[in-house]
């Protein structure tokens, strides 16, 4: 039986006269209680200043400017460190720096991070850097930044992933998860992170009268919140107010046809609409075209697509990166199926009783797409998933995503301090983790991770709730409030997307594109026929022969030859 809890909330005086009563209801669940807190004008962005290292880093950036040092910036192989590294490179370059260029770590010959290896590498290159600066990455970097310091080099850490024990020695660290740091919203993205570095790098050199010395117009740095907006959604932050700011603003440029070349053509590549375009869409259709070159191949594509200025070039490469990810579709699919089966015999074996974590390995898996697949096996089964791939010297690879409420990091440091050596290197936050350990200690990791989880791991939070807004009456399904509902966002993580559950009758059900579920409901009070499609639905359970259903939906607005209509996006089904 599917399990439904309904968020709490009553709109207050002041939202009710604000706002529809339906939109109302839902902005009061989320625990808005005024509309100023709705209110995503750039004036209400919290300011940089109590940021902690922000100072010492705009002091090393504006004399590296003002001496035309070499600046390279050290950047991730996601879209939070494609976006980051993009506009810290556009940014420098927009203030007068000459001499910037950027190195993101091939994850097959690096791994993650500004590693000693990668430093050395940095130093081979033509023009030799003086200043480093990371980007979503170097909370964790110590033989990193040792390595650089050896060889005479300034380190500049911007991050936004938890710090360990120590910190590294950086000249510099601007990270709101740094302890000590008072700036208040620590779910700011990588892309965030430097975007407040640059905007007080701006600052600082505008009152030195740098640009008018420079003869450089000092930039607008409202250009850049496309990047911002895009590497913000992507990675899967929560959407608190700050960061809704970001991404509110940052759409509504790219829906003026005002963001970089890139991004417009990864829409048009991905078959949206650009005055239309939802956070959503940054997340599901943007975010993974980026992430494919990092996963597959190198993020230089994605990075590259992101900063030039040629709308051909950035057609060609938003070409390569679309191609890119249906290569990663083709092998996320069979690492799922796979996956699948292994699960499903661990099933058998345990008597329908899997692991509280689940972990799983075979030697052909693809190192880059095992993230992807470790949330497939987590949504699927309600399991923190650990999916490990062949790396190199006899580590494995592994990449872990955790259910809400089983803090994921902080179970791969006790293991760790339990187990000192058992783990080669890990780091990550809450809900995401990335590790590596020797390929013959497998099975003592998942014994002693699932030991952890035993005396850590609430077995109420293996038991998937779907958390919504409640019910919805017959005049509430419509597209007038499908339509209101999509624009009143932006939605994403922590400021999830209305959902809604009800029971409707079943009218026809068939499967279209070999594993999605396209319905035609009846509303059980009108008897108002609605469409509606599930994705990726299983196929053991579907079609059947039943004739009535419980969903978890959202609503949407289904365009077709220049009609529009309200269709149901379903979440969760189960025949009743």
């Amino acid at each position: 039986m599917m399990q439904i809890k309904q968020r709490q909330g009553q709109p207050s005086p002041n939202l009710s006269a604000a706002f529809d009563p339906l939109l109302a209801r839902v902005y009061a669940q989320r625990g808005i209680e005024d509309p100023q807190q709705l209110d995503y004008g750039l004036q209400h962005l919290t300011p940089y200043h109590n940021m902690a290292g922000i100072q010492a880093a705009v002091m090393i950036l504006a004399t590296a400017i003002a001496e035309q040092k070499h600046i390279l910036i050290v950047g991730d192989f996601d879209c939070d460190g494609a976006t980051s590294t993009s506009l810290a490179y556009l940014a420098l370059g927009a203030m007068g720096a000459q001499r910037v260029s950027f190195l993101v770590p091939n994850r097959f010959s690096f791994g993650y991070g500004l590693s000693a290896p990668l430093v050395d590498a940095a130093m081979g290159l033509e023009a030799k850097p003086d200043v480093i600066v990371t980007v979503d990455n170097g909370i964790a970097s110590h033989a990193g930044v040792d390595r650089a310091h050896e060889l005479g080099l300034q380190v500049i850490v911007t991050d936004h992933h938890l710090a360990g024990d120590s910190l590294p020695a950086a000249d510099a660290i601007v990270n709101p998860n740094q302890p000590g740091c008072e700036f208040p919203h620590k779910s700011t993205a990588g892309v965030g992170v430097i975007f407040y570095v640059m905007s007080a790098l701006r600052r600082h050199l505008q009152e030195k009268g740098w640009f008018e010395q420079a003869n450089v117009p000092a930039p607008n740095m409202a250009q850049y919140l496309d990047l911002v907006a895009l590497g913000t959604v992507a990675d899967l932050v929560p959407l608190e107010h700050n960061n809704r700011i970001l991404v509110a603003q940052g759409l509504a440029r790219i829906r003026r046809g005002l963001a970089r070349p890139g991004i417009l053509a990864l829409i048009q590549h991905a078959g949206r609409d650009v005055e239309r375009l939802q956070a959503t869409d940054m997340g599901f259709v943007l975010g993974p075209r980026l992430n494919a070159a990092g996963r597959l191949d190198d993020m230089s594509v994605g990075i590259e697509c992101l900063i030039t200025n040629d709308a051909s070039r950035a057609q060609v490469l938003a070409q390569q990166l679309d191609q890119l990810n249906q290569e990663r579709r083709s092998i996320e699919g069979e690492m799922q199926e796979q996956a699948a089966a292994v699960v499903n015999q661990l099933l058998d074996a345990e008597d329908m009783e899997l692991p509280a974590c689940v972990c799983l390995y075979q030697p052909d898996w693809h190192e880059g797409v095992v993230g992807i697949v470790a949330s497939r096996v987590k949504e699927r089964w309600h399991r923190p998933a650990f999916i490990f791939a062949q790396g190199d010297g006899g580590l494995l690879k592994g990449s872990a995503r955790s259910v809400p409420g089983f803090h994921i990091r902080d179970a791969l440091a006790a293991v760790d301090a339990k187990h000192p050596g058992l783990i080669d290197r890990f780091g990550g936050h809450a809900m995401a983790a990335g590790l590596s350990l020797p390929e013959e200690r497998l099975e003592e990791f998942k014994q002693a991770l699932n030991d952890y989880a035993k005396d850590n791991l609430d077995a109420a939070l293996l038991e998937r709730v779907w958390l919504t807004d409640g019910t919805l009456q017959a005049e509430d399904i419509q597209l007038n409030q499908a339509q209101l509902l999509r624009q009143s966002g932006p939605w994403g993580q922590g400021f999830e997307a209305p959902s809604f559950h009800g029971d409707f009758g079943i009218v026809q059900q068939r499967i279209v594109g070999q594993k999605h579920l396209k319905l035609v409901l009846a509303e059980t009070s009108t008897g108002s026929l609605l469409d509606a499609i599930c994705f990726n639905i299983d196929l053991d359970v579907w079609p059947n022969t039943r004739d009535k259903a419980r969903l978890v939906y959202k609503l949407d607005v289904n365009e077709f030859r220049g009609r529009q209509s309200v269709q149901l996006m379903v979440d969760a089904i189960e025949p009743l």
